[in-house]
Parts: C-alpha cells; sequence; structure tokens
C-alpha cells in the first residue's frame, strides 16, 4: 500500500467562523460611513410595504439579531417580501433555490446543559447551562423558484397597522405622557414621557415614531423591564440604552408600519462605534433587549398580542428545529 503524501492544509487546525465579530464588524463599517444599517429605506406609506421577516416554511417571525440581519438585507426592499428559508425547507416544499444565489447566515441561541445532573447523597444540582450560538443560511423568496407569490397581509389580517394603533398602545399602557416644549425624552426621575405637539412633527406618523421611541425608554424602568439607565448624556451606559431603544423602535415601527428613521445625535454613532469595538457580543445582546423591548411595548395592543406566542429569544427550540429540518 502507498504512504499518503503529507499536505500540511491537512493538518492545519481548522479556525472556525467568528460570527459574533463578522456582523459587529459589517455594523461598525457601516457606522463609520455613516450610514445607520437598521434604517429602513423604503416609504411605509405605501401599501403593501415590507413587515418583519418571516420564514417562508413556518411563517414565523425571526426574532433579536435576526430581524436586523435580515433587515439590513437589500432583497427585502426590493421585492416588498419578507420572506426567507433555509435550503432544506424550501426543498421540502419543492422550491428551488437558483444556482449560484448567496445565502444570508442567521443565528440561534441554545442553552447546553453540562456537568451531574443528578448528584450523590441528594446534593444540590451540579449543573451549568452555557448558551450556544448556532447558525443558518436562509435564502429570501426572491432567490427561490417556485414558492408562491407573496400576498402582503390586510388590516383585517393585521389591526395593529391601523392608524389608530399607537394610541391604543400608549392608551394602555398607561404611560404619563405630556405634551409640549421641543424636546422629546423619556424622565426616568418622574417616570413620565415629554413630547412636542403633533404639528412640530412633518406627520402625524412621525410623531407615533418618536412617541414609541419614548416608550422603549419608558420601559426600561425598574418596575418594568429593569434596564440600566443611570448612564449621563455621552456615557457608555448611555449609548447603549439608546442603542437598545433604537432598535427596540425599528422593530416596532416596521410591525406597525411606521417610519423608523429617528434622528440621533451624532455623538451616539461614535459611542456607539466605541462600545461594539469593545465587546464583539454588544450588539447581539442589545438587539436581544430590544425584542424584548418590542413584545412588551406591542404587547399593549391587544390584537398584536393575541396573534403572537412570545417564546424567549434564548431557547427558540421550535423555530431551531424548523431551521435544522
Amino acid at each position: 500500500m502507498a504512504n499518503a503524501k503529507y499536505s500540511p492544509r491537512a493538518n492545519a487546525p481548522h479556525k472556525s467562523r467568528d460570527h459574533y465579530q463578522e456582523l459587529t464588524d459589517r455594523i461598525i463599517a457601516a457606522l463609520e460611513a455613516g450610514t445607520r444599517p437598521w434604517q429602513k429605506p423604503w416609504d411605509p406609506s405605501k401599501a403593501g410595504g415590507p413587515s418583519m421577516p418571516v420564514n417562508a416554511a413556518t411563517g414565523r417571525r425571526y426574532r433579536g439579531i435576526n430581524t436586523l440581519i435580515l433587515g439590513m438585507s437589500s432583497l427585502t426592499f426590493a421585492s416588498n417580501d419578507p420572506r426567507f428559508c433555509t435550503y432544506r425547507q424550501a426543498a421540502e416544499r419543492g422550491w428551488q433555490i437558483r444556482r449560484g444565489e448567496k445565502g444570508t447566515t442567521v443565528h440561534f441561541f441554545k442553552q447546553l446543559t453540562v456537568g451531574d445532573h443528578d448528584s450523590p447523597d441528594n446534593e444540590e444540582d451540579h449543573t451549568r447551562r452555557i448558551p450556544l450560538l448556532r447558525s443558518f443560511t436562509v435564502f429570501h423568496a426572491s432567490q427561490i423558484d417556485g414558492i408562491p407569490a407573496f400576498v402582503a397581509p390586510t388590516v383585517e389580517d393585521a389591526p395593529w397597522r391601523r392608524p389608530e394603533a399607537v394610541d391604543i398602545i400608549l392608551r394602555n399602557s398607561k404611560a404619563v405622557i405630556r405634551i409640549g416644549g421641543d424636546r422629546a425624552f423619556y424622565s426616568p426621575s418622574t417616570d413620565h414621557i415629554s413630547l412636542p405637539p403633533e404639528s412640530a412633527f412633518k406627520s402625524p406618523q412621525d410623531w407615533a415614531s418618536v412617541a414609541l421611541h419614548e416608550m422603549s425608554h419608558w420601559a426600561a424602568s425598574p418596575d418594568r423591564l429593569n434596564r440600566d439607565l443611570s448612564g449621563r448624556f455621552g456615557s457608555e451606559a448611555y449609548a447603549r440604552e439608546e442603542l437598545v431603544a433604537v432598535l427596540s423602535s425599528l422593530i416596532i415601527g416596521t410591525e406597525l408600519n411606521l417610519p423608523t428613521d429617528i434622528p440621533n445625535h451624532a455623538s451616539y454613532i461614535q459611542s456607539w462605534i466605541k462600545i461594539l469595538k469593545n465587546d464583539r457580543r454588544e450588539i447581539f445582546r442589545a438587539a436581544a433587549a430590544a425584542q424584548k423591548c418590542a413584545d412588551y411595548c406591542l404587547g399593549f395592543h391587544p390584537d398584536y398580542a393575541a396573534s403572537v406566542t412570545h417564546s424567549a429569544d434564548t431557547e427558540p427550540q421550535d423555530e431551531e428545529r424548523s431551521l435544522a429540518a
């Protein structure tokens, strides 16, 4: 038997991809170029505009960091179709990914339990739960042959997209809102939202978007979602909270078909770049917190609350199985 030839490449250690770093680098590059990658570049006033990214096979919404990843895809905007799915999901339904198409990587967290489940002598359980990041490749509907045409939901299908939806959410939240002045802000010390009058905005939709952005800060109070509101303007803590509120506004605005281009102070961009460079997982944490915040705020609309099953971003077993299948 002939000896196999030695190949340095075959013996070289395999270097796994760092998905945290890849996405963080992509967002930092956009911010440094002066672009907020989550800004929605379509006109929400046009009927049939994109809704939240959904799985074409299961109909379930993507959540957390995947909302941001898929929302950044130009394919979503080019076709007004929010659907994605894996190669196998498409094949199982007789759809075909076109040759040469490049997919998009999405991520799901799974809690891995390690250690002894049954400790001797009735001692306490010596197990640990370790977060495990799993990645899947999905393709947009425009990359798939044979997929049925997308039919945008009507207002009967999604009544939370009616013009009165924001009033319903604000009223049911029982948030204290004071109208007047030329600034929009949430005051933790007095637990109230301050907003300029609607006449100060370009449209009622712009007023509603800013109101929901401030509501995202309101939701952070200790007796609600309990995020850190101690940071002063210009601090890293302040920048982190603003990033969560911006991403929450993106999720809420997209779901309600409202503008998501909330103006941000120029210093926020530099602060976000700094915290993302210091921690490659920060954008994942911010997106998870933003999803939790958006769920909380949208939950004040009874029709929306009835339409979704809220599952934890850290343990999406059903969604993970449907993607891996």
